[in-house]
């Protein structure tokens, strides 16, 4: 399905997307900005919504949480990609989300946690939500790149992610600090003022073999989740 899309703004965008009578997106339930009185909204599967045009065309608008930029991404069945949890927008009927990576761990000075990438796959466009400078690093296979896990905004799904722990020692104690190592080949696109957040508490039920990946925590629905299609989406 081919949208019609515009960024407006700079510091803190906001996507404008614009659909004519019977096309749809998805996003989550009530998280638009704005929309025009043509624009439908029905419930979709776990917390999301289907948006869509009735009748003559409409337009639906998704802000940005902080200061940053977003990104579209063509999503096929050749070029999956995993993003941050916070990450998913907005995006077309035939997007795909599951886990990608979760690795338990404990943060410095934190409760144990959990932390997250969202494979997106499918067929169609996905808008992710980046917070604050953007830094796109290309790796070629055999090469690496270390990084706090909350600057991972988005990589391509060939790049490779691994947790690792650095002993920190200071003069009274040693803490263990974790980081995130990217392997190649791939691009990964690093943000600079990551979300709060980008680590979920670790639960009874989250730590449990079979329980569920990522809950709605931090405004998010279940990931695994298949987007319908659009005749499924409208059909309501």
């Amino acid at each position: 399905m081919a949208v019609h899309d515009q960024l407006l703004g700079v510091t803190q965008p906001v996507l404008s997307i614009s659909l004519e009578p019977g096309e749809s997106v998805i996003a989550e339930t009530a998280a638009f900005a704005w929309m025009t009185d043509s624009i439908q909204m029905a419930a979709g599967p776990a917390t999301l919504s289907a948006y869509t045009a009735k009748g003559t065309p409409g337009t639906i608008a998704f802000a940005s949480r902080l200061p940053g930029t977003i990104t579209s991404l063509e999503v096929r069945p050749d070029r999956e990609y995993l993003v941050h949890r916070q990450g998913l927008l907005a995006s077309t009927p035939g997007i795909e989300v599951t886990t990608g990576f979760r690795q338990p761990f404990r943060p410095a000075s934190r409760e144990p946690g959990e932390f997250v990438l969202l494979r997106v796959s499918g067929s169609g466009r996905a808008w992710i939500d980046l917070s604050g400078d953007i830094v796109r690093r290309d790796l070629v296979a055999g090469s690496s790149l270390r990084t706090l896990p909350s600057h991972i905004g988005i990589c391509e799904a060939s790049v490779a992610v691994q947790m690792a722990e650095l002993a920190h020692l200071t003069p009274r104690s040693a803490d263990t600090r974790h980081f995130a190592v990217l392997s190649g080949p791939g691009s990964v696109w690093l943000q600079s003022m990551p979300l709060a957040g980008h680590v979920r508490p670790l639960t009874a039920s989250s730590a449990a073999p079979g329980g569920p990946a990522v809950e709605g925590a931090a405004g998010l629905p279940d990931p695994d989740y298949v987007l319908p299609e659009h005749s499924e989406v409208a059909g309501t």
